[in-house]
């Protein structure tokens, strides 16, 4: 088998990411050695793989439902975006340089075509199947000359194509017929056919309306999947959350202790991976909420300051909104914050940025003894240590780099009282350090909170990542997609017009 597939969506946010995920675990439960693949990724949410290449969170977690490791090679362009009009461009797991959108679209990446199409290749000739994610949507007409991740990787490749909608929105069906009408005929002869994500419901309502749009396109709906609560981990699009909302979907089960853990997340601009808090949202008895406002921190037990694209313009924003004087107040009255890679930066006394921002010297927040410099080249790691008499495991991803000149030391940073500062991503993933270091927290909140003992963050990943294969496995039709996926699109798919215009 050398088989390959693209999932597509109608928009961003249809649920490319969760579904490619399941349909790889659906075939590694079948024994298929499967690997996922995303030609181009923007996100924030990045991860470092073992050697030292930075992709895509989405990508390392649909590896892991592959069971494999994550490589370079299933994320070979990666944009961080630094503002509106640019991003960082990360080109097999390396920084290359900062790129308008218009001189990304305006030539650069249409050469990128043959180094995604080489990296593909290399994966399909290593695994039986490769199964590709979108993104956006096919059908962004303005970009199709220059698209390298939606109909151009499957027309270089030959790969059939599988477009997601989300119902829930609404007008999944106009989106399903428009976004095929407005692809060119070599485009529309991969277009495979539909598969319906969160739908809520009696399926049967759906069944007129599904063979309504087989008759119009000629193409079927290869399944209709339902709404499920807590499946979106990892994306890249967008926090899955709303602000001064719960972290996903999560529920907050009951506490082991007699008191809950409230955890407030500043939602600085261009926040980068706050997936580092997933963990402490799976801990029973733990609420976690993203904050704007200073007075949202005066009930919370910890304040997390998260890592960001953008460690001076987060000061800015704290500062402007007042998050910085209410953080010096609970510094001052011995009241948690943790500070993550950039949202550590900026706990610290002083800031040489004439990398990210160019700002030059700017003053810190000086809540921990730590001047940090901005090097040219990226520090991209898996640091492996120990803190509060536990292992630890974790990832770094930053320009800045800091000279700690105090307090005792806490990872690579530091700790001064209860104000704790890591370039570490994912150190709470750690079961037993994550247990420490909340034990630590409810005692200086004075709360009767204890973490449950069996927690496995590791496990209940797992956890999802099989509820997404059964989602396929149950409600998509898997012998026509095993076909498709094996064989290509079929044969003879009608053109719907008007079709791409010219």
């Amino acid at each position: 088998m050398n088989g390959g597939l693209l999932v597509a969506g109608t928009t961003s946010d249809a649920g490319k990411s969760v579904v490619t995920a399941g349909i790889c675990r659906w075939l590694v439960r079948q024994g298929v050695k499967v690997a996922p693949f995303k030609a181009q990724n923007m996100s924030l949410n990045s991860f470092v793989t073992r050697e030292g290449a930075e992709i895509g969170r989405a990508q390392a977690m649909q590896a892991q439902a592959c069971r494999v490791e994550p490589t370079a090679l299933m994320n070979p362009v990666l944009l961080k975006p630094g503002g509106e009009q640019s991003s960082q461009v990360v080109l097999l797991g390396k920084p290359v340089g900062e790129m308008s959108a218009r001189g990304y679209h305006g030539g650069r990446q249409q050469r990128l075509l043959c180094t995604v199409l080489e990296c593909l290749a290399e994966l399909r000739g290593t695994y039986d199947a490769v199964i590709c994610e979108g993104a956006g949507s096919p059908a962004e007409i303005n970009l199709r000359r220059t698209d390298i991740v939606n109909m151009g990787i499957a027309r270089g490749a030959g790969l059939p194509v599988l477009v997601v909608g989300d119902i829930d929105r609404g007008g999944v069906f106009a989106s399903f017929f428009g976004t095929v009408a407005l692809l060119a005929p070599e485009d529309q002869a991969l277009v495979a056919g539909f598969l319906v994500n969160k739908f809520r419901g009696d399926v049967s309502l759906l069944e007129p309306g599904l063979e309504m749009l087989r008759g119009l396109t000629g193409r079927p709906a290869y399944g209709v999947l339902p709404y499920r609560h807590g499946l979106g981990i990892d994306e890249e699009d967008g926090m899955a959350v709303s602000l001064r909302g719960a972290v996903r979907e999560s529920r907050v089960t009951a506490p082991v202790g007699e008191d809950v853990l409230r955890v407030a997340v500043c939602a600085v601009p261009l926040m980068s991976n706050f997936t580092d808090v997933d963990a402490l949202a799976a801990e029973p008895g733990v609420v976690v909420r993203f904050v704007d406002r200073p007075e949202e921190l005066a009930d919370a037990d910890l304040v997390v300051v998260p890592g960001t694209r953008g460690t001076v313009r987060a000061l800015e924003w704290l500062r402007e909104r007042g998050l910085a004087d209410a953080l010096a107040r609970r510094v001052a009255e011995g009241r948690p914050v943790l500070g993550v890679c950039g949202g550590f930066q900026l706990l610290g006394e002083h800031i040489e940025d004439d990398v990210e921002s160019r700002a030059g010297h700017v003053d810190g927040l000086g809540l921990l003894p730590v001047r940090v410099r901005f090097a040219r080249e990226k520090t991209l790691t898996r640091p492996v240590g120990e803190a509060l008499g536990e292992r630890v495991e974790g990832y770094e991803i930053h320009h800045g780099v800091a000279s700690v000149e105090g307090g005792e030391p806490f990872l690579d940073g530091c700790r001064v009282g209860q104000t704790w500062g890591t370039h570490w991503h994912g150190s709470l993933e750690s079961d037993g350090f994550r247990r420490a270091f909340l034990r630590e927290v409810a005692a200086a909140a004075g709360r009767r909170f204890v973490p449950a003992p069996d927690t496995s963050f590791a496990a209940l990943r797992e956890e999802q990542l099989d509820r997404l294969g059964d989602l396929i496995e149950q409600h998509a039709d898997t012998d026509a997609l095993w076909r498709l996926i094996e064989s290509g699109a079929p044969q003879g798919l009608p053109f719907i017009p008007p079709g791409a215009p010219v």
